[in-house]
């Protein structure tokens, strides 16, 4: 069940809730989520909207039980599926409280976050780009020939704004913003190679990207 909104694999997902790819694993392993609004047929999704239950059943554990919270997923989840057709934008102006005897929830602000989320990653969707002609297909800032993947390294390095903008003058923050956005989206494959950074070096790229939230 979903409707004009697309399925997100489970790295996209944990872009927009703002949370880690094993909480996204997690709310599908436990059926957290309701029904429908996941898969797991030919690799893990999400429906685009649950990013909002997600973030708020990590962002809420201090603060509600675990009942309390299934509760409200399930209330809100009702009404996602009754609107369903709806585009984030429109969805975000819903009203999405949950009342229930002498508790009320307003999950208004996630779906805010969400949208911001989902924009985002829009965004950088459209900013890489990988073309067979341009470093034999490896993924580039689109108009550049620089490697989404090495300044999302940069920036996971701790590397600071100005000195990445310095090295790579054909992009701006908003880009190295974007490439971060891009490569925890699609993390590479394989498994990191385990190094030893000599002492007094700096290090300028890496293949790590920064995760989020951890799991409560």
């Amino acid at each position: 069940m979903h409707g004009p909104l697309e399925m997100l694999r489970a790295p996209e997902a944990a872009v927009v809730a703002r949370v880690d790819v094993r909480d996204v694993n997690r709310v599908i392993d436990e059926r957290i989520l309701p029904e429908g609004f996941f898969a797991v047929e030919d690799g893990r999704r999400v429906w685009a909207p649950a990013c909002t239950l997600i973030d708020f059943y990590f962002a809420s554990a201090k603060r509600l039980t675990a009942e309390e919270r299934s509760f409200a997923i399930e209330t809100v989840g009702k009404r996602l599926y009754e609107s369903r057709a709806l585009s984030f934008a429109e969805l975000v102006h819903n009203d999405w409280t949950v009342r229930h005897e002498f508790l009320t929830i307003d999950l208004s602000r996630f779906f805010e976050s969400a949208k911001e989320g989902m924009d985002r990653l829009v965004a950088a969707r459209d900013m890489v780009v990988s073309d067979p002609e341009i470093l034999s297909g490896t993924p580039v800032i689109r108009g550049t020939r620089v490697p989404a993947y090495d300044i999302a390294a940069s920036v996971a390095a701790g590397i600071p704004m100005e000195r990445i903008l310095d090295a790579y003058p054909s992009i701006d923050r908003e880009k190295v913003e974007l490439a971060a956005v891009f490569a925890e989206a699609n993390p590479p494959r394989g498994r990191p190679r385990a190094t030893e950074i000599p002492k007094g070096a700096t290090i300028i790229t890496d293949r790590w990207v920064p995760l989020r939230r951890k799991a409560e």
